[in-house]
C-alpha cells in the first residue's frame, strides 16, 4: 500500500525542502500551489489504466516549482539532478530505498526540467523532444496537474498575483495607447491554448470545466469593460 514507510522518508523530505526553498516565492508560486499540483497529479496517476511509479509522481510534483527560472539563479536551473543530489542522499540515509541507487533520483530531475510549458515549447522547436518526453507516465502527470492550476479559478487567481507581484496591469484594452503585457493578454497568449496541450484523459476530463469557466471570464471582461446593459 502506498506510501510505505521509507517512501514516506522522500514525500516529507521533499515537503520540507519545497517549503523552505519556496518561501519567499510569490502567490502565483507558493506552497499551496505545489500542494495543489501534488494532490492533483496524485489523482492523475490513480485514475490512470496503468499506474505510474507514485513515489517518482508525488516527489516530483512536490519539488517540480523549487528551480522556477523566474525565481533561481541560472547556474541553479541549469542541472536539477545535481542541485537536489545532497536532498536524494540525505533522505536515502533514512530509509531503504535508494532513488539514486535505483536511478529514480535521475528521473525526478529530468521531470521537474521537462515540466514547464516554456520548456517544452522550446525543447520541440529544437527538435529535443524525445521519446521519452512522449511516454513517461509520471512526466504526463506532474505536466497535467501543474497545467490544470494554471486556468479555472486557481488559475485566474494566479494569473493576476503573478501580475500583481510584476506590477503588470490586470487588462489593457484594445483600445488603448498602451503597450506591453497584462494578465488578461496571458489568457489569450497561453491559458486558453492549455486544455489541448494535456497528456492524460484524467486530465483532459479535468480540463473541461475549468476551460469553460476561463472563457466566460474573458468574455465578462470585455461585456464589463465595454458596459453593456441589459
Amino acid at each position: 500500500m502506498y506510501p510505505t514507510d521509507d517512501e514516506k522518508v522522500y514525500i516529507d523530505a521533499a515537503k520540507r525542502l519545497m517549503v523552505e526553498k519556496m518561501a519567499h516565492y510569490d502567490p502565483s508560486h507558493d506552497v499551496y500551489h505545489v500542494r495543489r499540483v501534488s494532490k492533483t497529479a496524485m489523482a492523475i496517476a490513480n485514475a490512470l489504466p496503468v499506474t505510474p511509479d507514485l513515489l517518482v509522481v508525488e516527489v516530483a510534483a512536490l519539488l517540480h516549482d523549487v528551480l522556477d527560472k523566474k525565481y533561481v539563479s541560472p547556474e541553479d536551473a541549469a542541472d536539477p539532478y545535481t542541485f537536489l543530489l545532497p536532498f536524494f542522499q540525505s533522505a536515502a540515509r533514512n530509509s531503504h530505498i535508494n532513488l539514486v541507487e535505483d536511478g529514480r533520483a535521475r528521473q525526478i530531475a529530468l521531470i521537474i526540467d521537462a515540466v514547464s510549458w516554456s520548456t517544452e515549447n522550446r525543447l520541440r522547436a529544437r527538435g529535443k523532444w524525445s521519446g521519452w518526453h512522449d511516454k513517461c507516465l509520471e512526466l504526463h502527470c506532474v505536466q497535467d496537474a501543474d497545467r490544470l492550476d494554471a486556468f479555472g479559478a486557481f488559475g485566474i487567481l494566479r494569473c493576476a498575483a503573478f501580475s500583481a507581484s510584476h506590477n503588470q496591469p490586470l487588462h489593457i484594452p484594445q483600445d488603448d495607447i498602451a503597450t506591453g503585457s497584462s494578465a488578461i493578454q496571458h489568457f489569450s497568449d497561453k491559458l486558453i491554448h492549455i486544455r489541448d496541450r494535456l497528456k492524460t484523459q484524467p486530465g483532459k476530463q479535468l480540463a473541461v470545466k475549468r476551460h469553460q469557466l476561463l472563457i466566460h471570464f474573458m468574455e465578462s471582461v470585455d461585456e464589463e469593460y465595454s458596459v453593456i446593459c441589459p
